[in-house]
C-alpha cells in the first residue's frame, strides 16, 4: 500500500493537515488500512523533502497545511498510469507457513489449513455483510464508492484464499495416495545386498 501516493492524491483535492488526512485516508478506505499521524507527518516531511509538496500557511486553528506541487501531480498521475508490478510479490504469511509445514515433524498440515479455511471463510462472511450495509444505500459520494470498491476486494481476496486452501489440501491428498500404492523399492534399485537364501550360505555348498 503506498502511504505516499494516497496522500498525494487527497492533497489534489486541496491544501489538508496531518490529522486531516489521516481522517480522510481512513475514511476513504473504510479504515481497512489504518494509519496513525506520526506515519502521515513522516510521509509529508519526506514528499517536501522530495519537492512533492509544500507547507502552505495554517488554517484557522493553527494547523500546519500542505500543498501539492508540479512535481506531486506529475508522480501522482505516474502512478495511476503505471501498473502495480506483480514481479516480486509481497511475501504471504500463509503460503510461507504451508511450505513450513511441509515435512515438519510433529505438524499435522491438513489441520492447519482446516482451521485456516475457518478463519478465512468467517473474514469472507464478515466483508460481504459490510458490503451489504454499504449497498443499503446507494453510495452517494466517493469515499462511500472508494470503501465499495476496498471491501468488494478484499470479498474476492477472501474467496480467492479459500479456493488455494481447496486445492492444497486436495493436492496433499494425492500426493498421500500416490505415496501408499507405490511399490517399496527392491533390494537391485536401492542397492543393497539381498536376504541370501539357504543354498547360498557358507556352509551349505555341497
Amino acid at each position: 500500500m503506498s502511504i505516499r501516493h494516497g496522500l498525494l492524491a487527497l492533497l489534489e483535492r486541496g491544501p489538508r493537515y496531518g490529522s486531516q488526512l489521516r481522517t480522510e485516508f481512513e475514511s476513504r478506505t473504510g479504515s481497512t488500512w489504518p494509519l496513525n499521524v506520526g506515519q502521515v507527518y513522516t510521509t509529508l516531511s519526506r514528499l517536501e523533502r522530495d519537492g512533492m509538496v509544500v507547507q502552505d500557511g495554517e488554517d484557522a486553528a493553527g494547523h500546519a497545511l500542505y500543498s501539492i506541487t508540479d512535481d506531486g501531480h506529475a508522480e501522482l498521475r505516474s502512478w495511476f498510469e503505471t501498473p502495480v508490478d506483480r514481479s516480486s510479490p509481497p511475501r504471504d504469511e500463509l503460503a510461507i507457513k504451508l511450505a513450513m509445514a511441509v515435512g515438519a515433524p510433529g505438524v499435522d498440515i491438513r489441520a492447519v489449513i482446516q482451521s485456516q479455511r475457518g478463519h478465512t471463510l468467517k473474514a469472507m462472511q464478515d466483508y460481504t455483510r459490510l458490503k451489504a450495509q454499504a449497498l443499503a444505500d446507494v453510495p452517494s459520494d466517493r469515499d462511500e464508492v472508494a470503501w465499495l470498491l476496498v471491501v468488494e476486494q478484499l470479498i474476492f481476496q477472501a474467496e480467492a484464499e479459500a479456493r488455494w486452501l481447496d486445492h492444497c489440501e486436495s493436492r496433499l491428498v494425492r500426493l498421500a495416495e500416490a505415496a501408499a500404492t507405490e511399490p517399496a523399492p527392491s533390494a537391485a534399485s536401492t542397492g543393497r545386498p539381498g536376504t541370501r537364501t539357504a543354498a547360498s550360505r557358507p556352509g551349505n555348498r555341497h
